[in-house]
């Protein structure tokens, strides 16, 4: 059984680790997230070159012995995380914690499942805790704006992709009943391929049709392919717009009780004027 004395030291260690790995304002907080960083881009070109099979003959067990390295470094910061914070459940169900274990995870899969380690490569998911190193919160602010106007945009877009999916399985049965398998068009889900890679304007050209009629039909899908492609954008475009309107619009509603300033981010807490808090 514990006494008083080391329960305090056990808390008192607990803070400190806290400070260090979820504080930026200290100097040793800053020092564990550069080599965070630094880590974590070590383990993604690592995996990257692993992959050149020039370079993984040569250096093949220095991947491997870096690889299993900064994985047991990554096992052991994501388990001193769930130590530290009050509650470990919520931070392994919330997004930063679903992706700490599974940048750890590929390494133990190679036991099991040959090429697991290349999905290491999620890793570079974490890498989006720059903005908290470098004090980069601001940008959140507009990446939530992104994000309303997507979920905004969501139904506009599935309706619009049901549109083209019923346009391209019309165009690619049209081509195939006109063209036949003598011109490369040799089954409905191939003339469908056709369809999507022309209305996207891809154009791989691995198919083409050989008709007057099939060109005929082809050059009408090219001309539809730039139309279609300019809706998604401006079906965006258009929800962003509103949503920034609707950030104005909150961001003017908010004035500090403290000193009657108006010019507040709708996500602040506290007035930039004279840090009272407000919202």
């Amino acid at each position: 059984m514990s006494t008083p004395q080391e329960s305090r030291s056990f808390g008192k260690l607990r803070e400190r680790l806290y400070i260090i790995v979820f504080g930026t304002d200290t100097r040793a907080g800053k020092l564990f997230d550069i080599v965070l960083l630094c880590a974590i881009l070590g383990s993604i070109l690592a995996v990257m070159l692993e992959s050149v099979k020039e370079l993984n003959d040569v250096y093949g067990e220095v991947f491997k012995i870096l690889e299993w390295t900064l994985t047991i470094f990554f096992t052991l910061e994501y388990f001193v995380r769930l130590y530290i914070v009050e509650k470990p459940i919520k931070y392994a169900t919330s997004f930063l914690g679903v992706i700490d274990l599974l940048a750890i995870i590929p390494t133990y899969l190679t036991l099991f499942v040959a090429g697991g380690s290349y999905f290491m490569i999620i890793r570079a998911i974490r890498l989006l805790r720059i903005f908290r190193i470098l004090k980069l919160s601001r940008y959140l602010g507009e990446a939530q704006v992104l994000v309303n106007a997507l979920k905004a945009s969501r139904y506009k877009i599935m309706v619009f992709l049901g549109a083209v999916c019923s346009l391209v399985l019309i165009m690619g049965t049209l081509m195939y009943m006109i063209e036949g398998g003598e011109n490369g068009f040799t089954s409905i889900p191939r003339s469908i391929y056709w369809a999507i890679v022309t209305i996207t304007t891809v154009g791989y050209g691995d198919i083409a049709p050989q008709t007057v009629i099939g060109q005929a039909f082809a050059a009408i899908l090219m001309l539809m392919g730039y139309a279609i492609i300019a809706v998604p954008t401006g079906i965006v475009t258009s929800e962003i717009a509103a949503a920034e309107l609707d950030v104005k619009q909150k961001k003017a509603k908010i004035v500090c009780d403290n000193c009657g300033e108006t010019n507040h981010s709708s996500f602040a807490k506290f007035c930039a004027t004279c840090g009272h808090q407000i919202g």
